[in-house]
């Protein structure tokens, strides 16, 4: 039902998850990402609330496999979901629960894990995590979209995926990108490409909104100082 990968850049310092499901919405439930802690992914029959409990453990100390088990520990449902994540360090670790749908993998490489369920074959994983390696050098939600198309052309799910979802953290309490795309008939990381494409050159500029007022442009917006 879904496929995904949960990244950190040795170099900025940022985390990030890049997600595509079949269902709805994706960005609104799966990925979350904590500056200065790390990102996770949590996914199949999916609970939110998965994803702050281990962001809220790697935040006083714990690193990702840590904070994973200890939030799956006695965790009722717990056999019902999908986690991954990677902590500071860029350490990632991963929970996959006995009633996970269809054919599931997990692929973890330097600073990144991804992870998918109902996939048209294990081999995806691996070659989401190898797509995020092939520039170490790109901003990460560039890595992290790369990854996901990867995942895509080895095969993806075993259907079709209609929502997509880039999240990424960097220094600030507040997304530096979070793009969506909330539902698509076909192809919807091809549409989170061009979101991400038209966003990337504005990026800095929304961002000095919120720090540097005075050095961010308008864009001709009406009644906009």
């Amino acid at each position: 039902m879904t496929f995904s990968i949960v990244g950190r850049c040795a170099r900025t310092g940022m985390f990030g998850v890049a997600i595509t499901t079949s269902s709805i919405c994706v960005g609104a439930r799966c990925p979350h990402v904590r500056a200065g802690v790390g990102a996770v992914a949590t996914q199949n029959i999916t609970d939110p609330h998965l994803a702050t409990l281990v962001l809220d453990a790697m935040a006083v100390g714990q690193d990702a496999s840590g904070a994973i088990a200890s939030v799956v520990k006695n965790r009722e449902n717990i056999s019902y979901r999908q986690l991954t994540a990677v902590d500071a360090r860029g350490t990632t670790a991963h929970f996959t629960g006995a009633n996970i749908l269809g054919s599931h993998a997990v692929s973890e490489a330097a600073d990144c894990v991804a992870a998918g369920n109902l996939l048209s074959s294990t081999a995806v994983a691996k070659a989401i995590s190898d797509g995020f390696g092939v520039d170490p050098s790109a901003h990460l939600a560039e890595r992290l979209l790369q990854a996901i198309e990867a995942g895509v052309a080895a095969g993806g799910e075993e259907g079709p995926v209609h929502s997509a979802a880039l999240l990424v953290g960097d220094k600030m309490p507040f997304p530096l990108v979070d793009l969506r795309v909330d539902w698509a008939e076909i192809n919807p990381i091809g549409t989170l490409r061009s979101l991400w494409q038209d966003y990337a050159p504005q990026m800095d500029d929304y961002l000095n909104r919120a720090v540097d007022p005075k050095a961010a442009p308008s864009y001709g917006v009406a009644g906009n100082l």
